[in-house]
Parts: structure tokens; C-alpha cells; sequence
């Protein structure tokens, strides 16, 4: 299946780089390019593509509002967003996240790092960037359920959780962990269901609250 992508970006440089990185994906087709926020809704509408990377600072409407907009459980037209940025601000990341956006991301992340955050929101997953997954994490980790009422994991699902908390990519753990990166998709849902998590975010907010990282 291919994965329809929309770059909404301010700087036509950014796009134009954005758009040559996700050419080289074959799962993924650039369907268009928005240089604003506005212009990214109406795009939207139109193309119905499965993600949109959306910069946060942007003239008419800005990535955030846009990310409110299209993950809204009531939207007409939705799509998964990941937001791609080059401020590493604590308040940009929570408002994000809590808007529904499935990847934050800063642009010097890299180019595996932006293919792996659009397939991840295609899957359902959420990635951030490593460099701000700890700080994140450690705000977030007060937010989730008590740890006793987290149904009990295996030293297998412990491993992986401990390097989901880390940030890793299920590339990532499946090499560090010798196993395959569909078997590390199906560990996550198995920990997602055993501690009522929506996504990976969940799980390592949890890992730091309870202490296992």
C-alpha cells in the first residue's frame, strides 16, 4: 500500500528537501505541497493524502492549529499528522501531541528518521525525535494510569518498553533484541493492551513513571 503524503511547509527549500528524502521511500507518494497552514487544509480536502508533515511556524494558520483541526475526532476530512519543526520547545511538543499529531520531529533529524515517522503514523505509532524523547517523557510520564493497575509484562515485553523509552525505531529494538521488526510491532500491541496505551508514547511514559527507565 502506498502512503499519500502531504509537506506543508513556509520555506520552499524545506519542501523541496522533504519531498526528495520521501521519493526515495516506494511505499511513499508526495501527493502535495502546502505553504501554509490554510493552504494545507484546502490541500487536504482535495487530496485526501494519509499524512500530513506539518511545520509548526507557518503564516496564516500554524502547525498546531492545523494539527487540532485535521486530528479532531470529529473532522470531516482527517489525516494522521506529524509535525516537523526546528524549535525543540517543551510547550510546542505537548500541544502537538495533545492535539492528536502522531510524530514530532526536528528537522535535523534525518532523512530514515522522517521515512520511519511517516510510516510509523501510517501504522498507528507515534515517534519523536531521540533528542527530545527523554525530556518528554519524564513531563508526561505523570499523566498516565498508576502503575499497579498495569497488567503484568514479560522480561521480553520489559526489554523492549525499556528501549521504546529510549526512543528506538522497532528497527532499532529488533536489532539490539536479535528478533524481527514485525515481532516487535506484535510485543508493542500486546503492551499497549496490557497497559492501556494508545501508542508508544504511552508505553515509555509509562516506563519512566514506573522506573523501568
Amino acid at each position: 500500500m502506498t502512503i499519500r503524503v502531504l509537506i506543508a511547509d513556509d520555506q520552499e527549500q524545506v519542501r523541496s528537501g522533504f519531498r526528495t528524502i520521501l521519493g526515495t521511500a516506494p511505499d511513499i507518494e508526495v501527493v502535495g505541497q502546502a505553504a501554509d497552514g490554510a493552504e494545507a487544509l484546502d490541500l487536504t480536502r482535495r487530496f485526501r493524502p494519509d499524512v500530513v508533515i506539518a511545520d509548526i511556524r507557518m503564516p496564516r494558520m500554524d502547525g498546531l492549529e492545523l494539527t487540532r483541526i485535521l486530528c479532531s475526532p470529529g473532522a470531516q476530512v482527517g489525516a494522521r499528522v506529524v509535525v516537523v519543526t526546528t524549535y525543540d520547545l517543551d510547550a510546542y511538543v505537548h500541544t502537538a501531541l495533545r492535539h492528536g499529531a502522531c510524530g514530532f520531529l526536528l528537522k535535523h533529524s534525518g532523512a530514515g528518521l522522517l521515512i520511519e515517522a511517516v510510516r510509523a503514523a501510517m501504522a498507528g505509532d507515534a515517534l519523536i525525535s531521540p533528542s527530545v524523547t527523554v525530556r518528554l517523557l519524564r513531563e508526561l510520564s505523570g499523566r498516565h494510569e498508576e502503575p499497579g493497575r498495569a497488567q503484568p509484562l514479560t522480561d521480553r515485553e520489559l526489554d523492549i518498553v525499556a528501549l521504546v523509552a529510549d526512543g528506538r525505531t522497532n528497527a532499532e529494538i529488533g536489532a539490539e533484541l536479535y528478533i524481527t521488526a514485525g515481532t516487535v510491532k506484535t510485543h508493542l500491541a500486546h503492551i499497549q493492551r496490557k497497559l492501556g496505551a494508545r501508542n508508544r508514547v504511552g508505553i515509555a511514559a509509562w516506563a519512566w513513571e514506573t522506573g523501568y527507565r
